[in-house]
């Protein structure tokens, strides 16, 4: 008889033994004769010697060799899990609330590199099998504060081990990191763990991984499976914070990759279909109503690296690169695009920008070479009375905070109707057909400082001095009594 059979067997002859003395006693029931049911030296020595027995079962991992238990855990988890583990320290064992074991300062091997380094590790025991040591078995197995290591050789770690057998385990990561880096080592970038979960879904008969992570102070999470038959790995990734859901479906067999990605973010549907090899990812990108309102297209080649993404759209949103916490800013602060290596170009026109009706004919162009990042020759107007044109831009990082300092060209068209729209009195308006500036934009900040005004090809020294001590605020442009009276203050202060 085996230890399962044994303790269930057991408990059930003293459940009927209980029952039975319940059964004769419980017409005749009160608080007198309860009490002497409960002292009845039968029931109680029998319960304790269950208790007792229970215990002893439960501490029976105490008694053997930790070299042994080390090495019999290792096999479980490589069998189950595929995982090679190391244990650097002793292995504490606890029986409450479940038996299982603690590992401190362990870690995951891959072709006999080390994958992670693992704080804590919980390793829970199965209770039908703590006796003997080759017949014990792992349940579930929590990993809290680990760092793993991935670069382009094992990229696909978390997703190989979607092909383990989860129906008799499961695993779980806590407050966990992921060092992404590049052959040389060098941190490219860090995902962090919230809490990752690989089950076995009975009812869908596959195993899921479920994701809660932060990057770029972006927090999302995945819910990952594959179709091994198919070849095709499924994702569903929500991103709440921008109410965006990505559901994805990736065809992997072979060197060709293919995929398909639907986006849908505030109800507005969008396609991604992509396709990838070793050198080179291009992809579509485009509107799933039947009156498209956007339509990209992407090339990325890796070898050498160097990518160009153009497009159209009705509407450009610029929330993505000066909301709070945008990730387009994030990723600038990351300085990882400043990499002499990265060869990035974005060309995209858009008819009008989301929430600033009046600035229309957008052509929004952004370069990444050689560590820079500029925003030369984005051009739009306003109100068709007025073109810009940025020059000599550059985005950079200082003392942690994002910032652009450009110049831009700007070229009157309808002068007369700028000074009626602002309703400007006649006696200081003058002629003017062209003006240059030089301007900073903090984007923490969200703060315009505006210098160096040229007007006509000439620098009037009260106006500068005007401009000069005005830091325009994003509120501030929105306000068109203040944007009307700061202008007709800079003409007031434009000699002429």
């Amino acid at each position: 008889m085996n230890n399962l059979k044994f303790i269930t067997n057991f408990f059930k002859k003293l459940s009927k033994f209980i029952n039975s003395l319940l059964e004769k006693n419980l017409n005749k029931l009160n608080i007198s004769n309860f009490k002497k049911l409960i002292i009845n030296n039968k029931i109680f020595l029998t319960i304790v010697a269950a208790v007792i027995l229970f215990l002893s079962y439960l501490s029976l991992p105490n008694i053997y060799n930790q070299k042994e238990i080390s090495s019999e855990l290792k096999k479980n988890l490589l069998k189950k899990l595929n995982l090679e583990f190391n244990f650097s320290k002793s292995l504490e064992y606890k029986f409450l609330p479940r038996p299982h074991f603690i590992a401190t300062e362990s870690s995951i091997l891959s072709n006999e590199n080390k994958i992670s380094e693992i704080k804590k590790t919980k390793i829970y025991l199965s209770l039908e099998s703590l006796f003997p040591l080759k017949k014990m078995r792992v349940k579930n197995i929590i990993i809290e504060e680990a760092n793993f290591n991935l670069n382009k050789k094992n990229y696909n770690f978390f997703i190989k081990l979607l092909d383990s057998n989860f129906k008799d385990i499961k695993l779980e990561i806590l407050n966990s990191n992921i060092f992404y880096r590049n052959l040389e080592n060098d941190v490219l970038f860090i995902n962090n763990i919230q809490d990752a979960k690989y089950i076995y879904d009975v009812n869908e008969s596959k195993n899921i991984l479920y994701f809660n992570n932060e990057i770029f102070n972006l927090p999302y999470s995945i819910k990952l499976f594959k179709n091994n038959e198919e070849e095709i790995l499924y994702s569903e990734i929500g991103i709440d914070s921008l109410r965006l859901q990505i559901e994805n479906q990736i065809s992997y067999g072979g060197d060709f990759i293919s995929g398909l990605s639907e986006f849908n973010i505030l109800n507005t549907r969008s396609i991604v279909e992509y396709n990838s090899d070793k050198n080179l990812f291009e992809f579509k990108f485009f509107d799933k109503a039947q009156k498209s309102k956007f339509s990209y297209n992407g090339k990325f080649n890796f070898k050498p690296f160097h990518s160009h993404l153009t497009g159209s759209t009705f509407e450009i949103n610029l929330s993505h690169f000066f909301s709070t916490n945008a990730f387009i800013q994030q990723l600038f602060k990351t300085e990882l695009l400043n990499n002499k290596n990265v060869d990035f170009k974005l060309s995209i026109y858009g008819n009008k920008i989301k929430n600033f009706d009046d600035f229309v004919n957008i052509f929004l162009k952004l370069n990444i070479k050689e560590g820079l990042i500029d925003l030369d020759q984005t051009k739009f107007t306003w109100k068709n009375f007025v073109n810009f044109n940025l020059v000599d831009s550059l985005i950079f990082v200082k003392d942690g905070k994002l910032i652009l300092d450009a110049s831009s060209e700007i070229n009157i068209t309808n002068l007369d109707e700028i000074y009626k729209f602002l309703l400007t009195p006649k006696k200081i308006r003058k002629k003017i057909d062209k003006i240059d500036i030089n301007f900073t934009y903090l984007f923490d900040e969200k703060t315009i400082n505006i210098k160096n005004v040229k007007v006509d090809g000439k620098f009037d020294i009260k106006l500068n001095n005007y401009l000069n001590d005005i830091f325009l605020r994003e509120n501030n442009l929105k306000n068109k009594i203040y944007f009307k009276k700061l202008l007709n203050n800079a003409f007031k202060n434009y000699a002429g």
